[in-house]
C-alpha cells in the first residue's frame, strides 16, 4: 500500500531492511520515504493494522484474522540530534543467511548499540561493512530521536489521551476485512466500503483528511 502512496504522491521510497520469520512470512521491514510533507500524512499510520481475510489455503472459507505493527518516525537529521561517539559500541561480524547459510566470508554486518539509552540496531543487507554502518546509524538516529521526541511529549502534556499522531501502538487503529471489501479506521470510527482503492492508494487521502480534521479539533479543544 505505502509504495502505491509513494508512486502516486512521487515520493522516493528506499528498503533499508527485510527480515523473514522462520514460517517465510515478513517479520520486520524497514523502508525510508523521502519527499514533501511526508510524516504530516503517515503519522497516523503508526499502530496495529488488523487484516481480516480468507487464505488461499483455507477450504472451507473461514475467515482468519492477523495483525501488524506499523512505526512512523522521523528521520532525524545531524541538527536534530547530536550523538557522541563516546556513547557507541559498534561491533563487527560475518553475515549469516537462513539455516546458518554464509552470505559473505568478510565481517561486514554491524551492530550498533547506543550505550546510554540501550537500543542497538543491527545491519547486515550490504557486503560493504562502511554501508551496514551508515543506514545503522540512519535508523538508529531515528529511533533515538523518537524517544527524545516521545519524552518531550509526555513531559509537556502528561493527561493526552488522543491516540491520533502519538504512535501509541497498544490498540488497533485500522482493520482491513476482505471478504466483505471494506477499511475502518477505529480512532475516527471511519468506515470506506472501497478497500482495493485504498490499497492502490486512491482512497488513501480521504482517510488522511478526516485523521488530520479530527486531530486538529482535538488540539483545539484542548487549548479551550
Amino acid at each position: 500500500m505505502y509504495e502505491k502512496v509513494s508512486n502516486k504522491k512521487k515520493w522516493s521510497l528506499e528498503l533499508i531492511s527485510i527480515s523473514r520469520s522462520d514460517a517465510g512470512g515478513l517479520k520486520e521491514v524497514i523502508a525510508s520515504i523521502k519527499g514533501t510533507n511526508i510524516y504530516s500524512t503517515l503519522k497516523y499510520e503508526s499502530g496495529v493494522h488488523r487484516v481480516q481475510r480468507v487464505p488461499d489455503t483455507e477450504t472451507q472459507g473461514r475467515v482468519h484474522t492477523s495483525a501488524a505493527t506499523v512505526a512512523v518516525l522521523p528521520e532525524a537529521e545531524e541538527v536534530d540530534l547530536k550523538i557522541n561517539d563516546s556513547d557507541l559500541r559498534i561491533d563487527v561480524f560475518r553475515a549469516g543467511g537462513p539455516g546458518g547459510q554464509s552470505v559473505n566470508t568478510t565481517d561486514s554486518a554491524v551492530r550498533i548499540t547506543h550505550i546510554p539509552t540501550g537500543l542497538s540496531v543491527s545491519q547486515q543487507d550490504e557486503k560493504s561493512q562502511h554501508k551496514n554502518k551508515a543506514k545503522g546509524m540512519k535508523i538508529l538516529r531515528s529511533r533515538l530521536y523518537e524517544l527524545e521526541r516521545s519524552r518531550i511529549d509526555q513531559e509537556r502534556s502528561q493527561d493526552r489521551k488522543t491516540k491520533i499522531g502519538t504512535g501509541d501502538r497498544s490498540e488497533r487503529i485500522r482493520t482491513y476485512n476482505f471478504p466483505q471489501g471494506r477499511v475502518t479506521d477505529h480512532r475516527i470510527n471511519l468506515t470506506l466500503h472501497k478497500l482495493e482503492e485504498f490499497l492502490e492508494g486512491e482512497a488513501f487521502d480521504e482517510m488522511i483528511e478526516s485523521l488530520t480534521l479530527q486531530a486538529q479539533e482535538e488540539s483545539l479543544s484542548n487549548l479551550e
